[in-house]
């Protein structure tokens, strides 16, 4: 059985996805399966894949119920150890990151995390997401610091898969409420002190920033209690426009 089950969301993905199938063909350990999921793309994005096709375990290509519903496939099809998603346009940023992770894990290893890279449209690095974002890296990492928002990068956060569960399809911010339940579950979290990947700025949450602020008070709402998510968002907002006052307009 594969230590890690690496899986990669897409949807007319043509330009991104080829820069993702290096990022992982290019490791030097080929501990991992690798599982595609796509949502019946009307592009080139499966003969992309099917040109890579030796390094693929499974390319499933059908209709699905958006981001969240495709995750959750890649959950049912995945048989590794650790679940590990890099999904179209981001990247895992360093060649010898699965030698790197499989030294640190041990059988009490339930999550490991690092920092990421934000990249452009062409993968061009934009910088560290610890100094563009408010979300600073916390070494020693538990699911209370998380009531702050999402301080690890979905790409860099890997859960094994015992303890992963399936994501709420209903939440634009299911990505937080599952990095939460897996710390919650975790026995021994792990930092890594490498970039651990790259992620494509301007996903589904910022593409729909209204509706994911509101599932995130769910979110944080369900995890932390009323009270305590009323005041992190004070936090929250008042860091937010202290951060756009020194950016000169910019958050990031």
């Amino acid at each position: 059985m594969p230590t890690f089950s690496i899986i990669t969301i897409t949807y007319n993905a043509e330009k991104y996805l080829e820069r993702t199938i290096l990022s992982i063909k290019n490791q030097d350990s080929r501990d991992f399966e690798f599982i595609l999921i796509d949502g019946k793309s009307k592009d080139t994005t499966i003969k992309i894949a099917e040109n890579h096709k030796d390094i693929f375990s499974k390319i499933i290509s059908e209709p699905d119920k958006g981001l969240y519903d495709a995750m959750n496939k890649g959950l049912q099809n995945a048989t590794g150890d650790f679940v590990w998603f890099v999904n179209a346009g981001d990247e895992i940023a360093d060649n010898q990151a699965i030698s790197k992770i499989k030294k640190l894990i041990t059988e009490k290893t339930d999550v490991l995390f690092g920092e990421a890279y934000f990249v452009d449209e062409v993968g061009k690095i934009i910088g560290l997401r610890s100094e563009l974002t408010p979300h600073k890296i916390i070494e020693k990492l538990k699911w209370q610091d998380m009531k702050y928002g999402m301080l690890v990068c979905h790409q860099s956060f890997i859960a094994r898969r015992n303890i992963a569960p399936f994501y709420d399809i209903s939440n634009f911010s299911a990505d937080l409420d599952w990095e939460i339940e897996c710390l919650k579950r975790s026995r021994k979290t792990v930092f890594l002190d490498f970039i651990v990947s790259k992620y494509l700025v301007g996903g589904v949450s910022n593409q729909q920033l209204k509706r994911s602020l509101l599932d995130r008070f769910k979110v944080i709402k369900k995890h932390y209690g009323f009270w305590t998510t009323i005041f992190v968002h004070l936090v929250i907002l008042f860091r937010g426009i202290l951060k756009i006052i020194k950016k000169r307009g910019k958050y990031w």
